[in-house]
């Protein structure tokens, strides 16, 4: 009985996640870097990355005081995938993270909503809006000035999830990220390895989403954003 429920269990699995691409149809943006070059739609905050023999290399100036951001802007939506191929090329690649902002949004931090980290050693789900960038408060000054109480880092604990997934160095990888409502999921090479649902991430306008080096060392590939279908 137990390989027969494993079967089933693994199947149900499969089909959710073919599901839930199929949903996923309308295309927003994507960019293979073949031209070795920025289309005109790429915005950048202090970054030094390049696009390059057909990647898109991610630099942090050595003397920035601020990660590389390289970001799409598009009319806002709810509900989002965010697909990109990756290699963290030598040790010194810390992680990458995919954001999810609202500009307009005046209730936290650069209107960040939720975002995705990605490091060699695992993935990090976090919704920003109502957590560690919220102005509500003053939450987001006291964390700066790192001098949170014992009340905001319970508040926080709840507010991002961490889940150990081991990735090799200089080898390929696909990332898939997607919300849903509440709930923020991530895949890697064809398989869920995280998620994690909090309010902030129903946020109903997402209009920019960035790819943020920590610092160096970091290449992509076959970026895109593709939104849920609409009713």
């Amino acid at each position: 009985m137990k390989p027969l429920a494993f079967a089933l269990s693994a199947s149900l699995v499969l089909a959710a996640t073919v599901c839930s691409a199929a949903e996923y149809g309308r295309v927003i943006f994507a960019d293979d870097f073949a031209s070795n070059a920025f289309g005109p739609r790429w915005g950048h905050y202090k970054r030094s990355s390049v696009v390059k023999d057909g990647v898109l290399v991610g630099i942090t100036a050595a003397d920035s005081d601020h990660a590389a951001v390289d970001n799409i802007r598009f009319d806002g939506e709810r509900d989002l995938e965010v697909a990109v191929r990756f290699r963290f090329t030598s040790d010194k690649a810390q992680s990458f993270n995919v954001w999810f902002d609202d500009k307009n949004y005046k209730g936290s931090h650069a209107g960040h909503i939720c975002q995705a980290t990605i490091s060699p050693k695992g993935v990090n789900l976090s919704d920003a809006k109502t957590g560690g960038f919220t102005l509500e408060g003053g939450l987001y000054e006291r964390k700066k000035a790192k001098e949170l109480t014992d009340a905001d880092k319970k508040l926080l604990a709840g507010k991002a999830k961490w889940t150990n997934s081991p990735l090799s160095l200089e080898e390929w990888h696909t990332l898939v990220v997607r919300t849903a409502g509440d709930e923020m999921t991530a895949s890697i090479d064809g398989k869920p390895v995280a998620s994690f649902t909090s309010t902030g991430i129903g946020h109903d306008t997402k209009s920019l989403v960035s790819l943020t080096t920590n610092l160096v060392d970091i290449e992509y590939d076959d970026f895109s954003i593709k939104a849920a279908a609409k009713p």
